[in-house]
């Protein structure tokens, strides 16, 4: 959405001074297009699919919420769902042959039930595609999910800085 000058208050004015890059911020990540929740939004991606990727996109969605009952949904990138605990712990992205589910901190975190299926080559992500009539391994997503909230409340560990050597006179 753009603006023009007239609606902007002075202090973008100032900090914008080419008026046709000027862009301004209508939704945050708890807020949609029309002033829609996110979890309005995605119920609403999940009825317009109205084929197995909304049914398969609804069922992992239920199994977030129950793996993570405190979960957060937000809707960004222009339409992706994402669920979060205190960071991203997955997407969920619906292509015209799969649905993905995109574990932002997956390589981090085990999948002894194999999963993983797709993005394996990156040292950050991982993700799961489900294709249509594929069932779910309810017990092993739900798993991996609370694995990656706990991920995200965990505190980083940071390298211990070597010691200094003390310079010689």
């Amino acid at each position: 959405m753009s603006a023009n000058s007239s609606t902007l208050s002075p202090a973008i004015k100032r900090l914008s001074p080419k008026k046709a890059t000027i862009m301004v911020k209508t939704d945050g990540p708890n807020e949609g297009h029309d002033g829609a929740s996110p979890s309005r939004l995605i119920d609403a991606r999940i009825k317009d699919l109205g084929d197995w990727r909304g049914e398969m996109l609804a069922r992992v969605r239920s199994l977030i919420k129950l793996a993570c009952p405190d979960v957060v949904e937000e809707w960004k990138w222009r339409g992706v769902p994402v669920w979060s605990h205190a960071g991203i712990i997955c997407t969920g992205e619906t292509y015209k042959a799969v649905v993905k589910l995109t574990f932002a901190k997956g390589a981090a975190l085990d999948d002894p039930s194999g999963l993983f299926n797709s993005s394996l080559e990156g040292n950050v992500r991982r993700a799961i595609d489900f294709h249509e009539g594929e069932k779910i391994n309810e017990e092993a997503l739900t798993a991996l999910v609370r694995a990656a909230a706990a991920l995200n409340t965990s505190k980083p560990t940071r390298p211990a800085r070597a010691q200094k050597k003390p310079k010689s006179a």
